[in-house]
């Protein structure tokens, strides 16, 4: 896997400022992060996680209860921003609000790759209770990208068999970003975000 790049590694920082405090947690959670996009969850240890933090081994407990306690928090932070970003977009077109949620979704797993990676590749390695948790939020986005697709087909903007499947369909593609997205690619975050609006929209049209 790929490591948290520097510029990641800032975004996070500023994305996370306000979420977690103090600045030890939010260093030790961003830590978590980039050792399970680099080995995996069940390969880190959480001495790796503070050595990558600058921290005591012992540092890691005075902020979270375990290793799969950080995994959490990283898995629900990840979720609640991508809930936020797409409940912001209030189009009332439906074609006009799917789009700017695919461009907004897309270019966020692209922008935040890596810790996208751990978001949605993970949750296997939660706790029953925070699967839950996780579950619930994941069930709220599939919900929201659903409801556009409802909407859509209502006016007449797209036309397709099954609403549940496109409605996952357009989640998957977009989720699919933090896989294979590179910084140093032909496309930028935003660019992709473009890409897959358009693209998605051609999926779901009327043909002719």
């Amino acid at each position: 896997m790929t490591s948290l790049g520097e510029a990641e590694f800032a975004l996070l920082d500023q994305s996370w400022h306000d979420a977690i405090t103090p600045d030890a947690a939010r260093r030790m959670l961003i830590a978590a992060a980039q050792a399970f996009a680099d080995k995996g969850y069940h390969a880190t240890t959480t001495r790796d996680i503070a050595a990558r933090a600058g921290m005591s081994p012992a540092a890691v407990y005075i902020h979270y209860r375990s290793k799969e306690d950080l995994l959490f928090q990283i898995s629900k932070i990840g979720h609640e921003r991508s809930l936020k970003l797409l409940t912001a977009v209030q189009d009332p077109d439906p074609a006009d609000r799917m789009a700017a949620t695919v461009a907004a979704f897309a270019s966020w797993h692209a922008e935040f790759r890596t810790t996208a990676r751990v978001v949605q590749y993970e949750l296997g390695a939660l706790s029953p209770e925070h699967h839950a948790v996780v579950a619930e939020l994941r069930r709220k986005i599939e919900t929201h990208v659903r409801v556009i697709v409802e909407d859509g087909v209502r006016s007449g903007a797209f036309q397709v068999p099954d609403q549940n499947g496109a409605a996952l369909a357009v989640l998957s593609l977009c989720i699919d970003v933090a896989r294979w997205y590179r910084p140093d690619g032909k496309r930028t975050p935003g660019e992709i975000g473009g890409l897959y609006a358009d693209l998605v929209l051609r999926m779901l049209r009327p043909l002719g």
